[in-house]
């Protein structure tokens, strides 16, 4: 009886009920890199949250709470919608571009560009 032998016989008594010669022959090797693509795909398409839609007044709340949190140079939490996914960001609102549509976002390590079309909520925390 040679050490594969021994080995094979060892696990078939194992309390987890294995079988290695299964798993080694089913192991994630067998999927082809098409195959794996694809589910990555999937499972991307799966996380993505749809694009809220904003109402007139959602619109006026948030133009409302920009001017606030950029003349008073408050701390302000952002969330916007980016590629699928809701994205926060916490800072001081330094510029507000109208002709770029985008807002300069002073964090404590960086300065953040933030286009406006994104935004979905504005919180000031102070």
């Amino acid at each position: 009886m040679g050490f594969h032998d021994a080995f094979f016989e060892e696990a078939k008594k194992s309390k987890y009920n294995i079988d290695p010669r299964r798993n080694i022959k089913w192991g994630t090797s067998m999927m082809l890199p098409e195959h794996v693509a694809l589910l990555r795909d999937y499972y991307e398409e799966v996380k993505r949250e749809p694009k809220p839609e904003l109402t007139e007044y959602d619109y006026v709340t948030l133009s409302e709470n920009l001017d606030i949190a950029y003349t008073s140079k408050s701390d302000t939490k952002i969330k916007r919608w980016k590629n699928g996914q809701f994205v926060y960001n916490r800072g001081i609102i330094e510029e507000v571009d109208l002709k770029h549509r985008v807002i300069q976002l002073q964090d404590p390590f960086y300065l953040l560009s933030i286009k406006i079309d994104e935004i979905v909520d504005v919180t000031i925390m102070d």
